[in-house]
């Protein structure tokens, strides 16, 4: 069962796999509905405690197996190929079109108790198709723990459709081989739904794949204004679409927004890649503070050859032969064919009774910079983030190790897991008391759970602390849902003063617009 259990401070979760549904229609152009399933699988209910294995990571399991990525394996490759790749689950499926409504048949291989759990079934007409996924995703988590919290109703509300067409333009951009026709699908996926982020995301990595840096750019950028904390948009889609706006700024040469981006990923989940590149942005901007971040990703992967050399580069430009021949001695350990590490490495050592021509000098190598995101490592790790975050925090302030937890614990609540997040923002309390981040939290744990007078009482008590917008919001939702408008306006007037670009507040700027003005309307006459 999915859920908080504690082993060593460790949150253990459970492993998932979603094959794409068979088309059970008669009805023709409906293939692309069946690839879909996965996708948005994936997107709603990959948390930190329900690890959802990504498309590349299935198709990996599909190459070792010897299955062409098209076809529908039998029930017997099915168990195979979940065996190999250690899941506790697999979702299998079907869709029918009968012309007015689609129905879909959804059942949970339970590889654990080796017994396939009894199906469900959600049917709607073929445009309310995003809350029929929402509908079975919520019946998947129900199956696999019956005390799941949150009503079906409120969970299907809580996930934003993605327009039908724009999905369609996604997956078929997703199933695309030449990186033209993806563009062209994703493109126009994020143009019939501006707030696509994954489509987003997408788009700007096929554009950093061909060097188009500033659109790249341009098209991650996108997430930031359009990503929040919502089921259907996890801050793991904002983490990778910052990684790659990282890269891709790196390579246009804005470092000021490289370095801004990936310290967005840094402070939400600290990854030895990050780390490093930020060191090496941070020697490209003549910053000191580069031989500490690679400091830091050595701490976190002692083993990656490339950190060890990138300290070496930073420590034989500050004149620390000594510590730059240790770095690169260490690199050449894991990487010994390495010619770049040797070249370096000879330049600072050498040889008995070889003179050194005046003036002449070794051109110092550049710094390696990281360029793959390991989706799969990445939320494999956040299934142990308890006991990872406890290691790597040990040497942190509190500060970043309360802001870590709230970042946790917020994916938690978003994905409906009030217990668990509430967990992560008292841990996030007692680590850094000074903070008002989880305290106006765990007001949104009691807001999500309909104890308004709990969520009242914590928002006023981060308040006391210090102000913050995200409490006023906090307040000034709960007063619109007590109708209480003029107390609502204050608290939404005091969030937006503390932080004009909220976008919680400006929406509720505009609810509350929209209720005065409902409320003003003359009655009409009979």
């Amino acid at each position: 069962m999915v859920g908080r259990n504690i082993v060593g401070g460790t949150i253990v979760g459970h492993t998932m796999v979603v094959i794409p549904f068979e088309n059970d229609s008669a009805v023709p152009g409906l293939e692309w509905l069946g690839e879909s399933f996965p996708e948005t699988f994936h997107e709603q209910l990959n948390s930190p405690i329900l690890y959802v294995s990504s498309r590349d990571e299935r198709l990996r399991a599909y190459d070792r197996q010897g299955i062409p990525a098209s076809v529908h394996p039998s029930r017997a490759t099915l168990y195979r190929l979940a065996e190999q790749m250690d899941v506790d689950y697999t979702v299998l499926g079907s869709y029918k079109y009968d012309g007015a409504r689609l129905t879909a048949v959804a059942q949970l291989l339970d590889m654990r108790a080796q017994k396939l759990l009894p199906a469900v079934t959600e049917s709607a007409p073929l445009a309310d198709f995003g809350a029929l996924q929402s509908a079975l995703a919520w019946d998947l988590l129900h199956l696999i723990r019956a005390d799941f919290s949150v009503p079906k109703d409120r969970y299907i509300a809580s996930v934003t459709p993605v327009r039908l067409d724009a999905l369609e333009n996604y997956i078929h951009g997703m199933l695309a081989a030449r990186a033209e026709e993806k563009v062209q699908r994703y493109r126009e996926a994020t143009r019939l739904n501006p707030d696509y982020a994954q489509a987003w995301v997408e788009l700007g990595k096929t554009y950093y794949a061909q060097r188009n840096y500033e659109l790249a750019i341009a098209a991650l950028s996108q997430v930031q204004q359009s990503s929040s904390d919502s089921v259907s948009t996890s801050g793991a889609v904002a983490r990778e679409a910052n990684f790659y706006l990282g890269l891709a700024a790196y390579d246009h040469g804005d470092f000021a927004k490289s370095e801004s981006a990936f310290e967005f990923v840094a402070a939400r989940l600290p990854l030895a890649e990050v780390y490093n590149n930020l060191g090496v942005v941070a020697a490209r901007r003549d910053h000191k503070k580069a031989g500490g971040y690679f400091e830091r990703a050595i701490q976190n992967d002692p083993s990656d050859p490339d950190y060890h050399f990138n300290m070496g580069v930073t420590l034989s430009q500050a004149g620390d032969r000594a510590g730059a021949n240790r770095e690169l001695h260490t690199a050449l350990e894991y990487r010994p064919n390495d010619a770049e590490t040797k070249m370096l490495l000879d330049s600072l050592t050498p040889a008995a009774g070889s003179i050194v021509p005046s003036g002449l000098t070794t051109k110092t190598p550049l710094e390696r910079i990281k360029r793959n995101y390991e989706e799969d490592a990445f939320r494999q790790m956040t299934m142990q983030m308890g006991s990872w975050a406890e290691q790597q925090f040990a040497r942190s302030d509190p500060r970043a190790h309360a802001r870590f937890q709230v970042e946790l614990g917020k994916e938690l609540l978003a994905h409906g897991f009030t217990t668990e997040a509430e967990a992560e923002f008292q841990h996030a309390v007692e680590v850094d008391p000074s903070s008002t981040a989880p305290v106006t939290a765990i007001a949104e744990v009691y807001e999500a759970r309909g104890d308004a007078r709990q969520a009242r009482a914590q928002a006023e008590a981060s308040l006391r602390i210090r102000e913050s917008a995200e409490a006023y919001v906090v307040l000034a939702r709960l007063d619109l849902s007590e109708n209480r408008m003029e107390s609502a306006a204050q608290n939404i007037n005091r969030a937006l003063q503390l932080e004009p670009g909220n976008l919680a507040g400006q929406d509720l700027k505009r609810t509350l617009a929209a209720k005065l003005a409902e409320k003003a309307q003359p009655l009409s006459q009979p």
